[in-house]
């Protein structure tokens, strides 16, 4: 199922996630092909790296915020950016056997890791979502607001696809405040995890993606303009909750 979205006004400025990184890419169609790339490739070994990382922590987390975002039984999920399905799992034990998931991404070979029975998987793009209007209650997007080429363009699309009174959850992990924590951080990203990686991966390109996970963390956009975005898209009831210093939950509500 493909649905058009209706066209993006040419007065509306795009709002890139961050500055090119052109130590990975040259101009914004090298950036979409290095992201097809990079994601292909290590779909197989994500969830494995995942893991370890967050000692097992990872699926407690993402399952606490759904549910502090306000998903409950009976919902109709729009997961956007599903990778893996890591956020969509946690969901599914929410929204139970009444709801619905969609998951939507542009990468075949991180969809072709998900294994969830009843979901419903489609490939594209945040900025242009293959979905009909006010099509779902709850929509989320997991650790993927970096990796979006217009953040303006899909505030957009979310809050054309959310029903009226429907909620938005985005996830995602922010430069922590001080110099300190972020040079301790940076050199966990940049140096540890990238050796966790060889060592337990089975892609070649899985170190090159934690490092290019970290450069995005240092130049993503600020929690203020994401915030601003989200308001400009329509959105309101915007929040922000920080848990440990460096994870994001922003949430939002298109008026009913």
């Amino acid at each position: 199922m493909h649905v058009d979205p209706p066209p993006t006004s040419p007065l509306r400025e795009a709002l890139p996630p961050h500055a090119p990184l052109s130590a990975y890419y040259g101009d914004e169609a090298d950036h979409q092909r290095f992201l097809r790339r990079i994601f292909d490739d290590t779909a197989p070994d994500y969830e494995r790296i995942e893991r370890i990382l967050a000692l097992g922590s990872g699926p407690w987390y993402r399952r606490s915020a759904l549910a502090r975002a306000g998903l409950g039984p009976g919902a109709q999920v729009l997961d956007v950016g599903i990778g893996t399905g890591m956020v969509a799992r946690e969901a599914l034990r929410l929204i139970g056997p009444q709801g619905r998931l969609v998951g939507v991404d542009p990468s075949p070979g991180m969809m072709g890791e998900v294994h969830l029975p009843g979901v419903e998987l489609r490939r594209g793009r945040a900025e242009a979502l293959p979905c009909d209007d006010a099509s779902a209650d709850f929509l989320s997007l997991g650790y993927a607001l970096r990796h979006i080429a217009d953040v303006s363009a899909a505030f957009a699309e979310f809050h054309r696809t959310l029903r009226p009174g429907g909620r938005v959850l985005l996830l995602e992990i922010t430069r922590p405040v001080g110099r300190l924590s972020t040079s301790l951080l940076r050199g966990y990203m940049r140096a540890v995890v990238p050796l966790i990686a060889r060592a337990v991966g089975r892609r070649s390109d899985t170190a090159e993606l934690w490092r290019y996970y970290w450069d995005t963390i240092e130049a993503c956009i600020s929690p203020q303009v994401v915030m601003g975005a989200l308001r400009t898209a329509g959105f309101t009831e915007v929040h922000r909750h920080l848990e440990l210093g460096i994870f994001s939950e922003y949430t939002a509500v298109k008026p009913a």
